[in-house]
């Protein structure tokens, strides 16, 4: 065997023995987004602003929307207004009485198109009035192009309109609501009422194939696709997908989120417990009010960089603003915040008689 031939069989046996660890993703949707849901970093987008339809994934801003207005143990009695839904309902009647809780567990597990308009018209008042609540949030949120015409998704008369970005920050915001949290992490829900029992299974599928999946909310229409809404949660990431139009929705999310955990990494890059400046002036009495966290690749890790700008006061009074900490990658300025004095954060070795002092200088500005 010459030496060439060697080399190749190397080569060979070493990918065999040493597989390398490389993740590949697929994508089949018509956008895509992947989203740090607590920095709101974007680390993976397709077409991400290309408005489309967005079908029942609508269902996240209607319980957005209930959440914050209305207390969720309220007993809601069926109105008319169920009577025209068609395609996904779960088939409450008029007259029935149910808690806007169990209404939105039908929502969000089975995406009931009547438990949307039930709970538009109870925390709204009406349809017309609810849907102006959807779009307010929408505006204060900075989902700029999004326009919500209805409160379920169905879009044969009106249509609602999104991008993977907006919907991403809208899952975001979502997660922050323990309830919403609660309800979509869901994977089946026991209802009792004063006409039927009922049982809900999560129409959201990742919940059972995918071991870090926490939470989401599926969409379809054959003018929209099938939409999908998820968050996973690993590594101290808390991620979440929007995929608009994609027939392999399921694989899809899986793929991106392994591929994503293993490229990225949360790095604690200012932590208020534990603060500390190689300063003489102020010894260890500064601190910050917040940390603050960041997903970076292996690459990022070494460019990113905490600058920290201290200014000399010689008078300075407890609490008094001292300088400034932020975080910067790339020449861009990722974080930003305050540093104040503490005269509690002192050494405990500081005496009664220097504190005093101190007191009344304050006091008689000195």
């Amino acid at each position: 065997m010459n030496k060439k031939n060697i080399v190749v069989l190397f080569f060979f046996l070493s990918f065999f023995l040493f597989p390398l660890n490389v993740f590949s993703y697929s994508d089949t949707a018509s956008s895509t987004v992947v989203m740090d849901m607590n920095s709101r970093r974007v680390l993976y987008a397709k077409n991400k602003d290309e408005k489309r339809l967005i079908a029942s994934i609508t269902k996240i801003m209607t319980a957005v929307v209930a959440i914050e207005n209305k207390n969720l143990d309220d007993v809601v009695t069926i109105g008319e207004e169920v009577l025209p839904m068609y395609g996904s309902n779960i088939y409450i009647e008029v007259g029935e009485k149910m808690t806007l809780r169990d209404l939105l567990y039908g929502l969000l597990l089975r995406s009931g198109n009547d438990a949307a308009v039930a709970i538009a018209n109870y925390v709204g008042g009406s349809e017309e009035n609810f849907v102006k609540m959807m779009n307010d949030k929408a505006l204060s949120l900075g989902m700029k192009n999004t326009v919500f015409k209805n409160s379920h998704g169905l879009d044969e008369d009106t249509q609602n309109y999104s991008t993977a970005y907006d919907m991403a920050l809208l899952s975001s915001y979502a997660n922050t609501l323990m309830e919403y949290c609660e309800i979509s992490s869901s994977k089946k829900w026991n209802v009792s009422t004063n006409v039927k029992s009922y049982i809900w299974n999560n129409r959201n599928k990742l919940l059972t194939l995918y071991d870090y999946a926490s939470g989401g909310k599926t969409g379809y229409t054959p003018k929209a696709g099938r939409t999908l809404v998820t968050t996973a949660n690993k590594n101290s990431l808390n991620l979440t997908i929007v995929t608009l139009n994609d027939d392999n929705m399921y694989e899809t999310h899986e793929s991106l989120y392994e591929y994503i955990f293993s490229k990225y990494e949360n790095i604690l890059l200012v932590d208020k417990n534990n603060f500390r400046v190689d300063d003489f002036f102020y010894k260890d009495d500064i601190y910050v009010n917040n940390s603050f966290s960041y997903p970076l690749t292996e690459k990022e890790k070494k460019l990113v960089k905490t600058v920290i700008d201290i200014y000399k006061i010689d008078n300075y009074k407890d609490n008094d603003k001292v300088g400034e900490v932020s975080v910067v990658l790339n020449g861009e300025e990722l974080y930003k915040d305050n540093i104040y004095v503490s005269y509690s954060f002192r050494d405990n070795n500081v005496s009664l008689f220097n504190k005093l002092i101190d007191f009344f200088k304050d006091l008689f500005g000195l």
